[in-house]
């Protein structure tokens, strides 16, 4: 198919927030709701190949890394977490370029965020590298103290309604890496994996939506395992209302369940019944 019909046919798997159109050399870009450090936006790039697609970045992600890295080159502790990063996602890193292959009965969309994720880990890794320890440290404590009160509210919460759960469990992903899910609740329908999301910035939003949504890839297994089995994303929305807005919700809602801790109605009816 021309590039034409192939962004018709990719636009009809997206939400209304990513915008495809025709790529200037060949295929289609993605204009995701994903974000660089600077605020740039994410794109992804997907070309017709044989039977099936590649996904790239076209090498972005590492030419934005380097043009705020000291240095040319990367750096082992640089190159090390690039490398989790593909392989937490599942991703290549061939010739400078973020790849993921798509068979022809593969989820696009699906893959396409999970590609933009990659895209977005990557260029976060130069936060790593960068002074900043003030401002991330005081971020960071306020977003750890949303966090912890709520995580207790939710745990008063579930003995309140008896519904079984474990805190902190730990789940072990198809990459090898540990994953604490902030509560594992059973009950006689379904278990569900739930992650707490609670943020005191921006900055914390892209941090935890990141998180949540690679927790989710990695740990996607466990699904053909266990049928009954569903992540659930809880936001903190009482707190910081006005931290959230609606692309982080639709980004998480592609590999999870999305709920809102003000509405306990509505959390308990997705903890507890299919």
């Amino acid at each position: 198919m021309n590039s034409i019909e192939l962004c018709v046919s990719i636009a009809r798997t997206l939400p209304s927030l990513f915008e495809c159109s025709p790529a200037p050399m060949e295929g289609v870009r993605v204009r995701t709701p994903r974000l660089y450090p600077d605020c740039g936006m994410v794109d992804v790039f997907v070309l017709e190949r044989g039977d099936g697609h590649l996904l790239t970045d076209f090498g972005e992600a590492l030419v934005w890394l380097r043009m705020r890295s000291l240095s040319t080159r990367r750096s082992p502790r640089q190159q090390y977490l690039i490398e989790d990063v593909c392989q937490t996602l599942g991703v290549e890193l061939y010739h400078g370029e973020l790849t993921l292959r798509v068979g022809a009965g593969d989820d696009m969309a699906e893959a396409v965020i999970r590609l933009a994720q990659a895209v977005v880990r990557v260029s976060d890794i130069w936060f790593t590298f960068r002074y900043r320890r003030t401002s991330q440290d005081s971020a960071r404590s306020r977003s750890a103290a949303y966090s912890r009160s709520t995580s207790d509210e939710v745990e008063y919460w579930l003995r309140e309604k008896r519904i079984h759960f474990e805190r902190g469990v730990k789940q072990i992903g198809q990459s090898s890496r540990d994953w604490t899910i902030d509560y594992l609740v059973d009950s006689t329908e379904r278990t569900s994996l739930v992650f707490l999301l609670s943020a005191a910035s921006r900055e914390d939003v892209t941090r935890v939506t990141d998180h949540v949504v690679s927790g989710c890839l990695d740990l996607n297994y466990l699904r053909n395992e266990q049928p009954h089995l569903s992540f659930v994303s809880l936001f903190d929305d009482t707190n910081t209302r006005n931290v959230w807005r609606d692309e982080d919700f639709t980004l998480v809602s592609r590999m999870s369940k999305v709920a809102y801790w003000s509405r306990p109605d509505e959390v308990e009816r997705i903890l507890t019944t299919l």
